[in-house]
């Protein structure tokens, strides 16, 4: 049926691929992972605007024929029916919505390039390194690219380039054909084009410059990596600094708004929107809310993005009732799991007589906060997997440097005791090695069956390093001895980065505590003052007062849901920075609990 569809929409729009317009989404679409041809995406892009056309053009030309807006065009002009001035108002509707639907399709190629760009960039160099290793054990060409595309777990859309390499250079026989076709058509203008294309003069010269070529590479690649890593780290600071102005002043704007009511009643008069009555005050508060809210995701969103990936949250929702079962081990299930309980937990607080916000806030805390706690007991168990991995490939290193052979190294290993996070999954290891012959290939397997019981990503590029490496046919020494450095250099820069974002983390935990006690100040010392002030007699003072202009109960519930907003700000950047999206509903939760509770306490809530 889809295959019929693309015929018939090929058949009436297939024809706009050929326009101008369409070059630069042209040359985009190359250089996404998409099997289809580009005229076919064209013609369901075109197929979906005109399909959108008709509905909004349907709606529009109703909602104004039902209402008096079709009249009153009509009116205006003189030369219009009604009917006709309906029929113009959805066409208009219609051609912005075809138009958006176009604009968004070409938007979606550029977000894509843009996802595929960054992913390379950051494990381009580790999969040089995991080339220059295999090169080293006198790996063909070819084989360097079938090894890489093998680990896309590792390598992400590296892995997927140089499957693209592997797959036209098997189509073609040629691969330095294939290696300058996908040069032109990557994302990675700056990082991988440029490699491919070395790498292709480099292979035409012999092994040996191979070899050389990818031991200099992968040193270029890793300083062009910390370049970049410092300059994310400039502009986190700068995202930092406007992150606690943007997030202070709605509070002091609130605040200074219930204040200056008391000399500018119109803050106060009444306002009719959409059947509605409400004021220019509540309007103001409402919208300082919406503002917080709107930062702190912007915030949390740019922290995701400029925060070195690899090192975060990386757990993957299980299966069918494994879902239920790991719930309190992998919080990727525990979300699933509780999320549903959301609306019963609100219902079931705001019975309890809480108040309707009170509920939905301690709602989404009943549920981020277990859920970011079964996240960051599994990121402790992580981090000790990983100090103990690092311990655990130097101890075997020096075992195997030694002479002893490599299942009694991880044998010894798993004996003297110094294992405690892995030694369930070091003993698994040793017992898959300790079989009559192990060939290359059940070696291999053990190492992949160890990476994948540890479950992080350090053990899944560690280990996954000299599994390749013992395959291609290196030394175990050797394999090891490469193995040492990149367990130890990714150890120790996941380190660094933790320390670097530990002040992002305070960033957000200073700024919400500090809104918490200006806004708990105010209320205990300013606003009952401020409320005497309004009710004192005109005759008495000269000036001319709002009497109610400050109503201590609704300024504070105002003053609480601004606080609120910006707590779970405030969470979602500091988690975002600390390990990521469930980290920040842990921190979020946790900060809307601590403002409930002192406005509970103090009696302002």
């Amino acid at each position: 049926m889809s295959g019929v569809l693309d015929r018939a929409l090929y058949a009436l729009f297939g024809g706009h691929a050929d326009r101008r317009r369409h070059a630069t989404d042209r040359r985009r679409y190359r250089g996404t992972t998409a099997s289809e041809g580009f005229d076919v995406y064209l013609a369901r892009l075109y197929g979906a605007s005109w399909l959108a056309f008709a509905l909004v053009a349907t709606f529009a030309g109703g909602l104004a024929w039902l209402t008096p807006l079709a009249a009153t065009v009509a009116s205006i002009t003189d030369l219009l029916t009604p009917f006709v001035a309906a029929a113009l108002v959805g066409a208009l509707a219609g051609l912005l919505a075809k138009r958006g639907v176009l604009l968004a399709g070409s938007l979606h190629l550029r977000w894509v390039l843009r996802a595929r760009r960054a992913d390379i960039d950051r494990t381009l160099p580790s999969a040089v390194r995991y080339l220059r290793v295999l090169a080293s054990a006198g790996s063909g060409e070819r084989a360097l690219f079938d090894a890489v595309a093998a680990r896309e777990r590792a390598y992400g859309e590296t892995a997927v380039a140089f499957g693209t390499v592997r797959n036209k250079a098997a189509l073609s026989g040629s691969l330095g054909q294939a290696l300058r076709v996908v040069a032109r058509d990557t994302p990675s203008r700056d990082a991988l084009a440029p490699f491919l294309l070395k790498f292709r003069e480099h292979a035409a010269t012999g092994p040996d410059a191979v070899e050389q070529f990818l031991r200099l590479e992968a040193r270029m690649l890793a300083n062009r990596q910390a370049r970049a890593r410092t300059e994310a780290e400039g502009f986190l600071e700068l995202l930092a600094e406007l992150f606690v102005v943007l997030l202070v002043m709605p509070a002091l704007v609130v605040v200074s708004v219930t204040v200056m009511s008391v000399l500018a009643p119109g803050l106060g008069a009444p306002v009719a929107i959409a059947g509605y009555v409400t004021t220019p005050r509540t309007l103001l508060v409402a919208g300082c809310g919406v503002f917080v809210l709107a930062i702190g995701a912007i915030a949390a969103a740019l922290v995701g993005v400029f925060r070195p990936s690899g090192f975060g949250d990386h757990w993957t929702r299980s299966r069918g009732l494994g879902i239920v079962a790991n719930a309190h081990r992998n919080p990727a299930d525990a979300l699933l799991v509780l999320a549903p309980l959301a609306p019963g937990l609100a219902a079931g607080f705001a019975a309890l007589g809480v108040g309707v916000w009170d509920a939905l806030v301690l709602a989404y805390a009943g549920v981020a906060v277990p859920v970011g706690a079964v996240a960051a007991r599994r990121a402790r168990a992580d981090d000790a997997k990983d100090r103990e991995l690092k311990d655990a490939v130097h101890a075997i290193a020096g075992h195997v440097s030694l002479g002893v052979p490599f299942a009694d190294a991880v044998g010894r290993v798993v004996g003297d005791g110094s294992l405690d996070a892995l030694r369930a999954d070091t003993a698994d290891l040793a017992r898959r090695l300790d079989l009559p012959h192990p060939d290359i290939d059940r070696r291999t397997a053990a190492l992949s069956a160890y990476a994948e019981r540890v479950g992080t990503p350090l053990a899944d590029q560690a280990i996954g390093l000299v599994a390749g490496a013992l395959t291609a046919g290196s030394e175990v020494e050797t394999a090891f001895d490469a193995l040492q450095a990149e367990v130890g250099r990714l150890y120790h820069e996941k380190k660094a980065l933790r320390s670097e974002l530990a002040v992002y983390v305070a960033v957000g935990w200073t700024t919400a505590l500090l809104v918490v006690g200006i806004v708990v100040a105010i209320n205990a010392y300013v606003l009952d003052s401020f409320a005497q002030l309004s009710t004192v007699s005109t005759a008495t003072t000269g000036l001319s007062l709002a009497p109610d202009a400050v109503q201590p109960e609704r300024d504070r519930h105002h003053f609480y849901l601004v606080t609120q907003a910006t707590m779970l700000s405030c969470g979602w950047f500091a988690g975002m920075a600390s390990r990521g999206r469930y980290a920040a509903l842990l921190h979020s939760g946790l900060l809307a609990l601590a403002a409930f509770c002192a406005f509970r306490i103090g009696g302002f809530a």
